[in-house]
């Protein structure tokens, strides 16, 4: 019988980033179909190297003593599918949480975590306003990323996840983007996160606070210079956001 391979793209044994709130180590995985020109793990969107399903079990084995929870990022964990799952479930023997940071392409993935009740934390990102979405990516993209908002959202509101959150990398000159976005998140945790790329230089805390006081909703703000805080949705802080 064929060992189960994983394609490989790292790992950290102990990260307290990648799930606030909880010490964790982080399993990436290599490859993604989105090539995002700000991608912070760029070197990973490509290439093989595959790895025995059983050694990266035995990393997240070895870092029991000082996490409680295993993320799962890259690339795309997505991706590869069985390989998560299987990677999932025993995480779930070793007593360890399991959070995933994904882009929403590939929502068959997503749906079978949660059938399987494998998955506690899901952190998806959104690139765009839907009608930029396929342009943006290169690809047929936009309704599989819907279809993973709504398994989330609804999982979440069922309790069969237990955390949840909308991620914005937002980037100078697309401040406009993030009420829409807001909009199609609802209810869910939204996160804005300051974008950083080639030689535009980055919004500051200060102004992406201006651009979540236009929700007027609680939104966390994570910039290089301040971590991750939570801004509380004054409504009467808002300030115009259509270009």
């Amino acid at each position: 019988m064929v060992a189960l391979k994983v394609n490989y793209g790292g790992f950290v044994p102990l990260s307290t980033v990648d799930w606030r709130g909880r010490a964790v180590c982080t399993v990436f995985f290599r490859g993604c179909p989105v090539r995002c020109s700000y991608c912070h793990n760029a070197s990973i969107l490509g290439g093989t190297d595959l790895h025995d399903i059983e050694e990266v079990i035995g990393l997240m084995a070895s870092s029991r003593v000082l996490v409680s929870g295993v993320v799962f990022s890259g690339g795309e964990p997505t991706m590869q599918g069985e390989a998560l799952l299987t990677l999932a479930r025993a995480a779930k023997t070793l007593d360890l949480k399991v959070g995933v940071h994904t882009n929403g392409v590939f929502p068959d993935t997503l749906e079978a975590l949660i059938q399987e009740g494998l998955v506690d934390y899901v952190a998806l990102d959104i690139k765009a306003r839907w009608e930029r979405y396929d342009n943006l990516l290169k690809g047929p993209y936009v309704h599989a990323v819907q279809r993973s908002l709504t398994l989330c959202r609804s999982a979440w509101k069922s309790g069969r996840l237990a955390e949840f959150e909308v991620v914005v990398t937002l980037f100078r000159g697309y401040e406009d983007e993030v009420p829409v976005i807001a909009a199609e998140a609802g209810d869910v945790d939204l996160v804005i996160q300051q974008g950083v790329q080639g030689e535009v230089p980055p919004l500051t805390y200060h102004e992406i606070e201006e651009v979540a006081g236009c929700i007027g909703r609680p939104v966390k703000i994570r910039t290089r210079e301040g971590g991750e805080c939570w801004h509380e949705g004054d409504r009467d802080r808002r300030i115009p956001c259509e270009r």
